[in-house]
């Protein structure tokens, strides 16, 4: 994992090593270990790079890296299954003269073109410039795990894996009003309608699953989609074969995740996620010896999930490695986490995250496996028992009782209400009805400045038509969800040049998930039913069936409680006042800490707009 940086213009004085070397310099964290810019011999195309060591340590891993006196390619991410297209394409008379991945790419997009994505299983975001045609290619991997920005006039096109490259390259900081405005409302971080927008105004994300050709000379823009997945799928399927298929497709992936020439650990929670992670990396014949794990323990907070850890490192003997993030760590890193993430983010709980991460980095450990993106894929959710229960509605009231009694039963707390039954029956309208409901609310925020909203609009984020669990799972982890998730790990890990590898988020595995119909992802009253099957042999029975895991949750509410806390939040309102954002009656209220989940938490949103974006 690296970071990367790019300017493509016809005039070429715009295109300098030491402009590129800004760029690489304001990305110096994600690539500790070694650094280069080059500029095209035409003179249109400056490539920067910023190394971060994984596989093959030596020299010949350097980038930019050229490729048959024709491609110079840079690269952030790790291609999974590189020793398999390596042999593939030696088999086709290609020759290599590194053991990278990043050669790999070079050379399989010279085979295969754009289309050598359908061929790559793994995360990153990577620029190709190829002399011969005087056109780049950069492409994204299909969840976004690695990010990928852009800016672009009548001058030139730069690109970079973070914001700051690209304002240390000139371009101008300016806040985009509307994605503002729906964060402080209705916390959306992202625009489900447009994947490309960000926070600022004429910077975009290349969306994932996507890539672009550009030409500078003609200033040719092209960006295409190159994969997807059909979301309402009911794949014909037993039990059985449903489970053995999910696990073999699973330790598949967490054994070409622990691929690397440096040292691998994992993070643990406590949840189901990362100790199905854990016990499937100890499955493997070439197992790591001594598998360190790294856990952020709150103790006496009501959700610290201490007991759980410990009871996974004693039944398979690990060792483990705990921090306790604390409100006075946070005030202490608090402006290094927002220059790290550029947008803002809905909790605090990503900085449990940074601490974890810095852990890894300070023992040495440069690659974790994790377990994020389950939550969206199997629906680990409380939310998604309401989506399942409308969809039996409709079609199985039968099985819909014993599905109710049996989440009764389990302590679920979710209830199935006369709403509930109108959005199984008449999806189209309840979302009409929301999409209305959600700018009432939004309109009605009595701190937001009358002269704000009017300049921000209102909502314009539309609600697609859901009408059963599989498209709500679909939305949150392609539309609005996963990819703020991914964007807190890429930069919270980077930040402490630690590579982080999320094996749920194989696209194999994903593209079999969602052929299964929703019944085997709740059942019983049981959220991530598949996976709990799957592991229920190799994990201990109190985490393979435990009830009480949703999320991943710090004490906010007690963090925000803290007396020098209490100072950013109150001063954070007085930055909004000021930018406009915030009328000054909200000097007047008192602040209200919230917990992580709170729907009402808006003194943290405010808090991370006024340092991200006003700052």
């Amino acid at each position: 994992m690296c970071g990367i940086a790019g300017i493509l213009s016809a005039d070429a004085a715009k295109i300098t090593p030491q402009r590129l070397k800004d760029m690489t310099a304001a990305i110096a964290h994600r690539g500790p270990d070694g650094e280069g810019v080059w500029i095209s011999p035409s003179g249109v195309a400056g490539l920067g790079h910023r190394r971060l060591s994984i596989i093959d340590l030596s020299p010949a891993g350097a980038q930019p890296m050229h490729y048959l006196n024709r491609y110079t390619i840079i690269h952030n991410g790790e291609l999974y299954n590189y020793l398999e297209l390596r042999d593939i394409l030696q088999a086709k008379g290609y020759t290599f003269y590194s053991r990278t991945d990043t050669e790999v790419i070079a050379a399989a997009f010279d085979h295969f073109g754009a289309e050598c994505l359908q061929y790559f299983d793994g995360m990153f975001a990577f620029a190709i410039w190829d002399e011969t045609t005087q056109r780049v290619f950069i492409a994204r991997d299909r969840f976004g795990e690695k990010p990928l920005f852009f800016y672009h006039d009548a001058a030139e096109f730069l690109f970079a894996s973070e914001l700051k490259a690209l304002w240390a390259a000139g371009v101008k900081k300016e806040s985009n009003l509307k994605m503002i405005f729906n964060f402080l409302t209705i916390g959306y971080t992202q625009n489900p309608a447009d994947a490309a927008e960000t926070f600022f105004q004429n910077i975009y994300k290349l969306p994932a699953r996507s890539f672009l050709f550009y030409h500078p000379v003609t200033r040719d823009l092209e960006i295409s989609a190159y994969w997807d997945i059909e979301a309402e799928q009911t794949r014909t399927i037993t039990e059985e074969n449903a489970i053995e298929t999910f696990s073999r497709l699973f330790h598949a992936s967490v054994h070409r995740r622990l691929r690397s020439d440096v040292r691998v650990g994992t993070s643990l929670s406590g949840g189901l996620d990362s100790s199905s992670v854990v016990a499937c990396i100890l499955k493997e014949q070439d197992a790591p010896v001594d598998l360190p794990t790294f856990s952020a323990l709150f103790p006496g907070f009501e959700k610290d999930e201490s007991a759980y850890i410990g009871l996974l490192t004693r039944h398979y003997s690990l060792q483990n490695h705990p921090t306790t993030p604390t409100a006075a760590g946070l005030i202490k890193d608090f402006e290094r986490l927002v220059y790290h993430q550029e947008e803002p983010f809905l909790s605090s709980s990503i900085y449990a995250q940074w601490a974890v991460y810095e852990l890894a980095a300070r023992n040495k450990v440069k690659v974790l496996l994790d377990g994020q993106g389950a939550d969206e894929l199997l629906a680990g959710y409380h939310k998604y028992y309401n989506w399942y229960w409308q969809e039996l509605y409709r079609r199985d009231k039968k099985t819909l009782a014993l599905e109710l009694e049996a989440a009764r039963e389990s302590g679920v707390s979710e209830g199935f209400t006369w709403k509930n039954r109108l959005a199984a029956w008449l999806p189209g309208y309840t979302g009409v009805i929301l999409k209305k409901a959600r700018s009432a609310q939004q309109r009605r925020s009595s701190d937001l400045s009358r002269d704000f909203i009017r300049e921000s609009g209102v909502s314009y984020y539309d609600i697609p038509h859901i009408d059963k669990l599989n498209g709500v799972l679909y939305y949150n982890t392609f539309m609005n969800g996963m990819e703020e998730l991914l964007r807190y790990a890429d930069r919270n890990s980077m930040a402490h040049g630690v590579e982080v590898r999320l094996p749920f988020l194989d696209h194999t595995l994903v593209e079999f998930v969602f052929s299964l119909p929703a019944h085997f992802k709740i059942r019983r009253g049981w959220t991530k039913w598949l996976l709990r099957r799957s592991m229920e042999d190799i994990l201990p029975g109190e985490i393979a069936w435990r009830k009480d895991k949703t999320g991943f949750e710090p004490p906010q509410k007690t963090w925000m409680e803290d007396p020098m806390m209490q100072e950013y939040l109150f001063e954070a309102r007085r930055t909004l006042v000021k930018a406009g954002i915030l009328t000054p009656r909200v000097l007047q209220k008192k602040i209200q800490p919230q917990e992580v989940h709170a729907a009402e938490n808006r003194d943290w949103r405010y808090l991370v707009t006024a340092a991200s974006l006003f700052a």
